[in-house]
């Protein structure tokens, strides 16, 4: 099979993608010759096939990774590794439209949100190029004879496993802070989306990056992401994707070299409204919280509580909002959600919204497919639902929310921390007082208040309890790529003769 392949975009964009491994900044064909096939999620057809990365092409990966790290990249200044990453994120605003364009394809993603996702992980890999000559330690005074200093040393080859729902967004989240603490990455995408990396690996080396620095490959979780996972020359694994999948990878590191982990994880997170809240305005959060990336998102706001005084008046105007999403083509005008990314996806989503249905809990609306082509789910709202119920307590990563009341305060808390996850929270409320006390009793990694779904590059990303461990983005970030040295040096004279 060919390295790369002419595709014409749906609307009208022609470009050049690759389909090889990347490595050592060259497209490079699998060593066992496997392929595997993408698929187009809005008409079900198959947009081309790329290589597929074995265990030995993940041990070819890791050399070029090594030999860069102990080479030419270990000896590039912090400004020059800042340089390299502005020089990127100008590349991906110039390319915007065709990377915008094949995550459109790849993923199904409406137009809108793909060019934002692109703009976002440009705005990501800028910040993080200003923070590679600030990568400080401390001196730590003692006693007078000694002058104690500290090093953030770069962990050194990391291995990194990126999810469908954000192919660009958690590319730039997970090489920025990589790469501006000085490390060398071999990264592998999902199988449902390898194209738009593969299109930007082009734009590592136009960017002047120095061969093995980053590694981009496609394959397989269960053969590449498990042969990175248990790695004896990888020194660090981060990985965003389902909590089952990270207890594999964490079993994995421990069993091989005690490799660092951080995990972003899954999400069931609870998204609050008082009776006070602007019902508007909240219902316009709550509405983008749940149906935003067609719910494909590990933060998504699926557990929807209110207050029981205004709990009917609620779903009326929920659901009235609801239908108004425009669901269909991505690449149509005014689309706001596609289709689910696969057929996988789409079966797993409608078994779901079957046993809510047979387990008693009332559809406001939706709860069937759109169309007969495509995998599309009409946005779904489940009312009068009980906490032990499947679809209130299992992540179900599609269009589908569920709606609970509460009576005061102390209940919408418990409900909300009634979960084993913790990623997110949403608070609509007018009274600070109330959302101060609530903020700091859910236990959750981020908490927003009168809106949703609203990360930010400089604010720091990541969940308590199942949904993972360690920070993304933000400086917090920087923590988990890199190792502290402390050096003790002795001025006095020896105090044992």
């Amino acid at each position: 099979m060919a390295l790369s392949q002419e595709i014409t975009l749906p609307n009208g964009i022609k470009y050049e993608q690759p389909l090889g491994l990347f490595i050592n900044n060259e497209f490079v064909k699998g060593v066992d010759g496997k392929t595997f096939e993408t698929v187009n999620p809005h008409d079900e057809k198959v947009i081309t096939s790329v290589h597929e990365a074995t265990e030995k092409d993940v041990d070819i990966a890791v050399k070029a990774a090594r030999e860069a790290l102990d080479g030419p990249w270990k000896k590039l200044i912090p400004t020059e590794r800042g340089r390299l990453l502005t020089k990127l994120a100008d590349l991906f605003e110039e390319h915007k439209d065709i990377i915008a364009g094949i995550d459109t394809l790849d993923n199904g993603k409406a137009t809108p949100f793909s060019k934002g996702d692109v703009q976002n992980a440009s705005y990501c890999l800028r910040y993080y190029g200003g923070w590679c000559d600030k990568i400080l330690g401390q001196t730590i005074d003692t006693d007078p004879n000694s002058l104690n200093y500290t090093i953030h040393e770069p962990i050194g080859v990391v291995g990194q496993i990126i999810p469908w729902n954000f192919p660009m967004l958690m590319w730039s989240w997970k090489i920025g802070p990589a790469i501006a603490t000085g490390n060398t990455v071999v990264l592998k995408t999902a199988e449902q989306t390898p194209l738009s990396a593969l299109y930007v690996a082009t734009l590592i080396k136009k960017a002047g990056f120095p061969p093995g620095v980053i590694n981009i490959i496609s394959g397989l979780g269960r053969v590449a992401g498990a042969a990175m996972s248990a790695h004896m020359d990888i020194d660090k694994i981060a990985f965003t994707g389902s909590t089952l999948v990270g207890r594999q990878i964490l079993q994995a590191a421990a069993k091989s070299n005690l490799k660092k982990v951080t995990l972003e994880l899954g999400g069931k997170s609870p998204n609050i409204v008082f009776p006070d809240a602007d019902l508007e305005n909240a219902i316009s959060w709550i509405n983008f919280g749940i149906y935003f990336n067609h719910g494909q998102c590990c933060c998504a706001g699926s557990r929807v509580l209110v207050h029981e005084a205004i709990y009917e008046k609620f779903l009326e105007a929920f659901k009235a909002r609801a239908n108004k999403n425009k669901v269909g083509d991505p690449f149509a005008e005014g689309t706001f959600q596609g289709p689910q990314v696969s057929q996988l996806q789409f079966d797993r989503i409608m078994g779901y919204i079957e046993d809510g249905k047979k387990a008693g809990a009332r559809v406001i609306t939706g709860g069937e497919r759109q169309g007969t082509t495509g995998y599309y789910i009409k946005p779904t709202i489940f009312a009068d639902v009980t906490g032990e119920m499947k679809i209130v307590q299992e992540e179900i990563f599609g269009p589908v929310c569920t709606i609970q009341k509460f009576k005061d305060e102390e209940e919408a808390i418990k409900l909300a921390n009634a979960t084993t996850y913790g990623l997110a929270a949403g608070i609509h409320t007018k009274d600070l007082n109330t959302t101060i006390r609530v903020a700091n009793a859910i236990k959750a990694g981020t908490v927003w208040v009168n809106q949703y779904n609203n990360t930010h590059y400089q604010t720091p990303f990541g969940g308590y309890k199942e949904s993972g461990i360690g920070r993304e983005l933000g400086q917090y970030a920087l923590e988990n790529y890199t190792q502290v040295k402390a050096v003790r040096i002795y001025l006095g004279n020896s105090p044992f003769g």
